[in-house]
């Protein structure tokens, strides 16, 4: 039977990113296998990566726990590349997509010498880390990197307009794909329905709240902290942040909101599986990233026909299109601009527009892009 791999650095990325293209594969007719790290999954709970391995091995797929580093660890990097090569020469697969930077990187570097057997490479790029604005090291580093992996990839799939540009003009692989992300099952979030008292109830958030959300790690990309800052100068206390999502900056944040007497108003709710119906119970949703590929989560807002502010960077600007709802993400006085000025808005016929924008972002269409794709490769 014809084998295929995919791979990623955590098990959250496979989680969220790639089970549709694991079910793609095996409907093709592929023996799939997948590499990721199991042990720190990521931005995903232990329970949830139980299941995780669960729903794989219900669909007859193996799960190998490779710990893929995030950061660049050179001791890491290596036995990565090694137990990654050894397993791509041990199962001689046909198809290899993988994912992340260095995860991208490691899979490419091991696999290149198996093109000449007729393996066929292809790696996502969630967010290249050169990107317009960019940190010049990042320039230095992942361009270089990247430049030279792209000579042995067989195809680059990019989720944003500016990542897409980038590899057409500066990398080497012949054939660059603008994919919008994974999709989404629009029907799923503008369907749903909640007491949005209660869950305000539960989250002990007062009923007369205007709720900003926030979905995601807790960590420095994310910039959480402009958003807490921004609030603490706003004159209207009725202004409460929620943030769903685990990372190492949590006990940060809620200093920060204590030091600036926020404390009450800002709610860190950890990793939950209640995703669906925080969208429905919130009233804004703000994503104030310094990088982003193309991000889920505000596409699922917008399906849930949520009000949108985000910053003004790669990504975003493809969903969010309209600067009045867009902000620099260094800038804390437009934030502080941007979401005073949102308040004073009709929210609901903005949620509707964005709902309306989504629509050509649902997971049937880029269902259809990926079989192509992965048909064209056999």
């Amino acid at each position: 039977m014809k084998k295929a791999l995919q791979l990623a650095s955590v098990a959250s990325m496979i989680d969220q990113f790639n089970m549709p293209n694991i079910e793609l594969l095996k409907s093709l007719g592929y023996q799939v296998d997948v590499v990721a790290d199991f042990t720190n999954p990521g931005t995903i709970d232990k329970k949830r990566t139980q299941q995780l391995i669960k729903n794989l091995e219900s669909m007859d797929v193996r799960v190998i726990d490779i710990p893929i580093p995030r950061k660049l660890d050179i001791k890491l990097i290596i036995n990565a590349y090694k137990r990654v090569k050894e397993l791509i020469y041990a199962e001689n697969y046909k198809l290899i997509h993988c994912h992340s930077p260095i995860g991208g990187v490691i899979a490419r570097l091991a696999a290149k010498d198996k093109r000449k057997d007729g393996t066929k490479l292809i790696y996502t790029a969630h967010g290249f880390h050169f990107y317009h604005g960019a940190p010049i090291q990042n320039w230095l580093v992942y361009y270089p990197v990247e430049l030279v992996c792209s000579r042995w990839t067989d195809i680059i799939i990019t989720i944003n307009q500016e990542d897409y540009l980038r590899a057409t003009q500066r990398l080497k692989c012949r054939r660059v794909f603008y994919i919008p992300g994974i999709g989404i099952d629009i029907k799923k979030f503008s369907d749903c329905t909640i007491n949005r008292e209660q869950k305000r109830k539960e989250l002990l958030i007062p009923q007369d709240s205007i709720i900003l959300l926030s979905v995601g790690e807790l960590n420095r990309n994310k910039n959480h902290t402009v958003i807490i800052k921004a609030l603490s100068k706003i004159y209207n206390k009725n202004l409460h942040y929620v943030i769903a999502g685990k990372g190492e900056l949590e006990n940060q944040l809620q200093s920060l909101a204590n030091e600036l007497r926020i404390g009450n108003r800002i709610h860190l709710l950890g990793y939950r599986s209640d995703i669906l119906y925080l969208y429905q119970m919130a009233d804004i949703f703000v994503l104030p990233s310094f990088r982003e590929g193309l991000n889920v989560s505000l596409m699922e807002a917008m399906a849930s026909r949520l009000p949108c502010i985000s910053s003004r960077i790669r990504g975003n600007v493809d969903l969010i299109t309209n600067e009045a709802f867009t902000a620099n993400p260094n800038r804390e006085e437009e934030w502080i601009e941007k979401i005073q000025y949102i308040c004073t808005l009709n929210l609901q016929q903005i949620g509707h527009d964005n709902y309306d924008f989504i629509q050509s972002f649902g997971k049937e269409k880029i269902k259809k892009i990926m079989y192509d794709i992965y048909s064209d490769c056999e």
